[in-house]
């Protein structure tokens, strides 16, 4: 399978301001395979040191910093020799290493010729438990599941993917119901890479929901492994309270969803805590859309999403034929299935908010800022076009991009451009349309 982070990897490797990468993103999402397929194409040799199989190098940096005493000892330990821009050091598993972190720093200050990446799981939240950390001193990269143009090449539709990038319009509409099938397909599979994997070889739905189920269950044992004892019968509170969440006609986020008279002081360290772990996507509301949106940024009204659209159908039981099919159940949910699988493509490239109008009924879906642009998004889940937040938003903006995105083909209007779902990731800092 192909990774489009691959691309800041390799940017990350020329670049003259190299620090220390830090690897972030949930469980399963495909970190550790990524840095070693980037390793195996660009490096002559990695040192790969995983802390929590190698237990005794777990002391590797409580004696001290050193970064010639730390490369000759795993170099030791592993058989493997360092060579200055040639080896990639490869710390996995980083936050069960005592002063892993710190250490960093002195890779970055007195060893800058050395190339190193670390990843952990849950490692957003061992950052934010953290007293030190070098700041300044280390880079970081967050790591999604597979987006649909990675789920087209995994399945062997790479030409299909390449016309979205390419951003062929005309060869795209041509196409519509063999993109249409495709989404359908990403919308229960999603993109956690062992389900995608699954799928691309065996075509076998019940397996791939058998692995997305494991994969649910396993975020559920590391509430109790990993978070405060005192918080973990909150956050999974608010776990089995998602279905109920998305599935509501406005997506704020309530509290009283969770249990009736819950309260956000009761329930915001839990829901941090699901935030950091990269389990759960924010989309704050702005109270204004001006730039720049992070100064508007609402602290109390915000949407919720989860990380992955096919383990949110999991989560909420949609079977294969539901979706397929459109019956009754999907056409009831497909509104929060299709935000869901619009927000988790946006992250690729931006920090999606959304947009309500005070003591008014008009929203729009999700507001992006590029460069000095804000652009608005509305998002609708088949051909309904019915749209009225989004005119009247236009009308009193009246910005210089803005985009309808359905499963309408594409079209150039007026005031606007119509963007089918199938091409989200066709919006990107590099060639927004």
């Amino acid at each position: 399978m192909k990774r489009l982070a691959i691309n800041k990897l390799i940017d990350w490797k020329k670049s003259s301001r190299r620090k220390p990468l830090l690897i972030e993103g949930a469980r399963q999402v495909g970190k550790t395979w990524l840095v070693k397929e980037f390793a195996k194409q660009c490096y002559e040799n990695m040192i790969y040191i995983n802390f929590e199989e190698d237990i005794p190098l777990r002391n590797l940096f409580t004696g001290d910093y050193k970064v010639d005493r730390i490369i000759a000892t795993i170099s030791a330990a592993t058989g493997q020799v360092c060579k200055a821009d040639s080896t990639l050091i490869f710390f996995d598993e980083i936050q069960e290493a005592e002063g892993a972190l710190t250490a960093l720093k002195y890779f970055c200050e007195n060893a800058p010729e050395i190339h190193v990446v670390a990843a952990g799981s849950l490692l957003g939240v061992n950052l934010h438990q953290r007293i030190s950390f070098p700041v300044g001193k280390v880079q970081f990269l967050t790591l999604h599941p597979m987006c649909f143009l990675e789920f087209l090449d995994a399945v062997g539709q790479p030409m299909l993917a390449q016309l979205i990038i390419d951003q062929d319009w005309d060869t795209i509409n041509l196409l519509t119901d063999r993109y249409r099938e495709l989404l359908k397909q990403y919308y229960y599979i999603g993109g956690m890479p062992e389900v995608v994997k699954e799928f691309a070889s065996s075509q076998n739905w019940e397996q791939c929901r058998n692995i997305q189920s494991d994969i649910l269950k396993s975020y559920e044992r590391d509430f109790s492994k990993h978070a405060p004892l005192n918080e973990v019968p909150r956050i999974g509170a608010i776990w089995r309270s998602l279905p109920e969440q998305l599935s509501k006609e406005n997506k704020k986020f309530i509290y009283g969803v969770i249990r009736q008279g819950a309260r956000a002081r009761e329930f915001k360290n839990a829901l941090q805590w699901l935030f950091d772990a990269g389990l759960l996507i924010k989309v704050s509301n702005v109270t204004s859309p001006r730039i720049p949106l992070a100064s508007y940024e609402s602290r109390s009204i915000f949407k919720v999403y989860m990380l992955d659209v096919g383990l949110m159908g999991a989560m909420c039981n949609l079977s294969a034929s539901t979706i397929a099919n459109g019956n009754a159940i999907y056409t009831e949910f497909k509104g929060a299935m299709t935000e869901q699988y619009v927000a988790q493509q946006l992250l690729l490239y931006f920090k999606p908010y959304y947009w309500s109008k005070e003591n008014s009924q008009q929203e729009i879906d999700f507001l992006i800022q590029w460069n000095d642009d804000i652009v608005p998004l509305e998002v609708k889940a088949e051909l309904n076009l019915n749209a009225k937040s989004f005119k009247q938003y236009l009308a009193e903006n009246t910005p210089a991009r803005a985009y309808r995105i359905s499963m309408v083909p594409y079209k150039k209007e007026a005031t606007f451009a119509n963007l089918p779902l199938y091409a989200v990731n066709a919006l990107h800092p590099e060639g927004i349309i």
